[in-house]
C-alpha cells in the first residue's frame, strides 16, 4: 500500500489533531467596541462637566478609564471624518472621498479589514462609513452589516476576538420638537454656547439634542450589560467619541471647536489605568492604528494616524505625549450650496495647539455657511445649507438685525470670512474674535500657517499643490436638486 495511508491510521490522526485543536489556546487578543455618535461636541456630557445633560454609564466609563479633553476630527463632516476614522488618514488624501457623500475608493486599506485577516471578527450595525458611495468595495468598510450586537455575537466564531462598530445616529437633526423639555432637562442648567443667543427658543433646541445624548448613555448601558452577559468585558477596548460637533450654527461643518473636538472616552480594565485625563492633542486618525497595535499588528505605511497606545497606557494625567503638541483638520464640500456652477464648497485647512487656533479659507470669496437665500440661484433649497435647519439657525436669522450682539452672531455663523483666522484661546477660549490682522499676532500667525503649510505639503494635500479644484468638481449625490428655470 505504498503511498497511501491506511485508513484507520488516518482516521486516528484526524482524531489527534481535533484533540490538539481544541488543547491550543484561544486567541486572547482584546475585543474592540467602537461607539461613535453623529453631530456630538465634546463638552456635552457630565465627564466633560456639563450637570444639565445626564450621562451616568458614560461618567462611570470615564472614572474607571482615560478621558481625552482635547481629542478632534479629521473633519467636521460626515462623510470625509468616518472615511479618516477606517484609513487612519488625513482626508485630502482620499480623493473625492473628502466630500460629504463621496467614495471611499478601495486602494485605502481599512482597519476592519486588517484585523479581519488577522483573526478577528468584525462588523457594524446602523451608521458605519456614510453617507457615500461603495465603488469597487463589496461592503462597507467598517464591516458587514448587522442588525444589532446580539446579531453580531450570535455570528462570532468561538473563541475569536471581535471589533464592533456601533454606529447610533444620535443626536443628529431632525428632534422632536420640546422632547428635551419633556423629558424633564432643565433648560435653566444649561451653558448656552457664547456663538448662540440665549433665548428660551435656543435653550429649548439644545435641549432636544441633550435629549438625544441621553439616549446614546442608555443604549451604552445596554451594550455594556451585553457584553458583561458574554463575560467579554473584561477584555473589551470600549472607545466613544462623535463624527463631528453639534448640528448648530457655527459648530458642525466648521473648524472652531464646536466643529471639530469631540468626546473620546476609553475604558481597557487592566490596561487604561483609571481615573486619568489627559490634554495630548489627538485626532481621529489615531484610532485606526490604535486599534491595530491592539491587535498586535503593525499600521501600514500609508497611515497618517499614530498610535495612541503610549498616552493610553501610561500613569498619570495631564500632557503625556510631548509631541502632541498640535493637530490638523479641514473641510472641502459639505453641500455643494454655492451659486456656482461647480457646485464648489468651502476650501479650509486649520491647525490647533492649546494656545492658538489658526484657520486658512482658501475661497474667502464663497459662502463659508453656505450661499444665502436670496442668492441660491443655482441648487432648491440650498441656502445656507452647510448649517442643519434648526429653531437656533432660524432665530439667528430671523433676528438678525434686532441688536449689534445679534448682528455679530449672525455674521459669525453666516457672512463671508477673511481669508485667515487667528483665535487666541487663552483670551478667547469661544473663539469670536480674529486675531489675524492684528500686528502684535503677526509672528503667532506666520508661525502657524507655516507649521500647518509644512504638513499639507508633506501629506500630498491638493489644495497646496495647485490641483485643489478637484474637490470641486467632483459629483454629489445627496438629494439638492437644481431649481426650475424661470
Amino acid at each position: 500500500m505504498t503511498g497511501r495511508i491506511p485508513l484507520l491510521n488516518w482516521l486516528s490522526a484526524a482524531l489527534l489533531l481535533a484533540v490538539l485543536a481544541s488543547m491550543a489556546p484561544a486567541d486572547d487578543r482584546p475585543n474592540i467596541l467602537l461607539v461613535i455618535a453623529d453631530d456630538w461636541s465634546w463638552l456635552h456630557a457630565g465627564a466633560y462637566g456639563d450637570s444639565a445633560v445626564a450621562t451616568p454609564t458614560l461618567d462611570r466609563l470615564a472614572a474607571d478609564g482615560l478621558v481625552f479633553e482635547h481629542a478632534y476630527v479629521a473633519s467636521p463632516s460626515c462623510t470625509p471624518s468616518r472615511a479618516s476614522v477606517v484609513t487612519g488618514k488625513w482626508f485630502w488624501r482620499l480623493g473625492a472621498g473628502a466630500n460629504l457623500y463621496g467614495p471611499l475608493g478601495a486602494e485605502h486599506p481599512v482597519y476592519p479589514d486588517l484585523l479581519e485577516d488577522n483573526g478577528y471578527h468584525v462588523g457594524f450595525t446602523r451608521k458605519g462609513w456614510a453617507p457615500g458611495q461603495l465603488g469597487e468595495r463589496t461592503r462597507n468598510p467598517a464591516g458587514d452589516r448587522y442588525v444589532s450586537m446580539d446579531e453580531f455575537l450570535a455570528a462570532r466564531p468561538t473563541e475569536r476576538p471581535f471589533a464592533f462598530w456601533f454606529g447610533t445616529h444620535d443626536p443628529h437633526r431632525g428632534y422632536e420638537l420640546g422632547s428635551g423639555v419633556r423629558s424633564g432637562i432643565d433648560t435653566s442648567r444649561i451653558q448656552v454656547p457664547a456663538a448662540f443667543p440665549d433665548v428660551p427658543a435656543v435653550r429649548s433646541d439644545i435641549a432636544d439634542y441633550y435629549y438625544e445624548i441621553q439616549r446614546i448613555d442608555r443604549e451604552l448601558t445596554e451594550l455594556l450589560q451585553r457584553l458583561e452577559q458574554e463575560g467579554e468585558l473584561h477584555r473589551t477596548l470600549v472607545v466613544i467619541t462623535s463624527d463631528n460637533g453639534m448640528p448648530f450654527p457655527r459648530a458642525k461643518s466648521m473648524l472652531y471647536d464646536l466643529g471639530t473636538r469631540v468626546p473620546l472616552i476609553m475604558h481597557w480594565p487592566g490596561r487604561i489605568p483609571p481615573g486619568r485625563r489627559v490634554t495630548d492633542l489627538v485626532s481621529l486618525i489615531d484610532l485606526a492604528p490604535t486599534f491595530l497595535e491592539v491587535a498586535g499588528l503593525e499600521a501600514p505605511p500609508v497611515m497618517d494616524g499614530r498610535s495612541l497606545m503610549l498616552t493610553m497606557t501610561s500613569v498619570g494625567s495631564r500632557l503625556i505625549d510631548s509631541s502632541r503638541t498640535a493637530v490638523f483638520f479641514g473641510k472641502e464640500r459639505h453641500v455643494p450650496s454655492q451659486a456656482s456652477p461647480d457646485g464648489g464648497g468651502y476650501p479650509m485647512r486649520a491647525i490647533r495647539t492649546h494656545e492658538h487656533l489658526y484657520i486658512r479659507n482658501f475661497r474667502p470669496d464663497r459662502w463659508p455657511a453656505g450661499t444665502p437665500e436670496d442668492e441660491s440661484a443655482f441648487l432648491s433649497g440650498a441656502w445656507y445649507s452647510d448649517v442643519d435647519a434648526s429653531p437656533t439657525k432660524h432665530h439667528m436669522i430671523a433676528h438678525r438685525h434686532d441688536s449689534a450682539a445679534d448682528e455679530a452672531r449672525y455674521d459669525r455663523a453666516f457672512a463671508r470670512r477673511s481669508g485667515e483666522e487667528l483665535y487666541d484661546l487663552a483670551a478667547d477660549p469661544s473663539q469670536l474674535n480674529n486675531r489675524a490682522l492684528d500686528p502684535a499676532y503677526a509672528s503667532v500667525k506666520r508661525a502657524l500657517w507655516n507649521q500647518l503649510l509644512e504638513q499639507l505639503h508633506a501629506t500630498g494635500d491638493p489644495r497646496v499643490l495647485g490641483t485643489g479644484e478637484f474637490f470641486d468638481h467632483q459629483p454629489y449625490t445627496g438629494g439638492l436638486v437644481r431649481r426650475p428655470e424661470r
